[in-house]
């Protein structure tokens, strides 16, 4: 068996689920953000908020983390040092900081303390889309 490939397929299948909820959440905020006077409708976005988060994206984003390590270790740590590989690295740091920071706004909703409005969320929204573009054309040119 090739385990390289073995590895790639499942850091790609964990990547697109985590991308999954990190472009979802911040929709889910928006919707919530705009009705989170009814304490009803409220409710059931924190429900869906925690269960995204917690069951789907943070698994994902553990799973991916593993499986690009494993990656790494197959194609050896020299490439570590190489330009293309430095910035993947920087760019997926810079995601996962972003979903620890959607967990921090979801505590806040969690805690009926979310202060930012639905047009806030519409634009953290696309900051995920942003680092997937470049992370995909840093892997696929390994400029430099």
């Amino acid at each position: 068996m090739n385990f390289y490939l073995f590895f790639k397929s499942l850091h790609l299948i964990s990547v697109i689920s985590w991308m999954v909820g990190l472009l979802y959440l911040p929709r889910i905020f928006v919707y919530h953000a705009e009705n989170n006077e009814d304490k009803n409708v409220s409710d059931v976005f924190k429900i869906m908020e925690k269960k995204l988060y917690f069951y789907i994206m943070t698994p994902a984003m553990i799973l991916s983390w593993i499986f690009g390590l494993l990656l790494i270790h197959s194609i050896g740590l020299q490439q570590l040092g190489q330009t293309w590989m430095i910035l993947k690295v920087i760019f997926v740091v810079l995601l996962s900081l972003y979903h620890f920071y959607l967990g921090k706004i979801l505590n806040q909703f969690r805690n009926d303390q979310n202060s930012y409005s639905h047009k806030f969320f519409r634009l953290i929204n696309e900051i995920p889309t942003i680092m997937l573009i470049l992370i995909v054309f840093v892997v696929v040119f390994k400029p430099l």
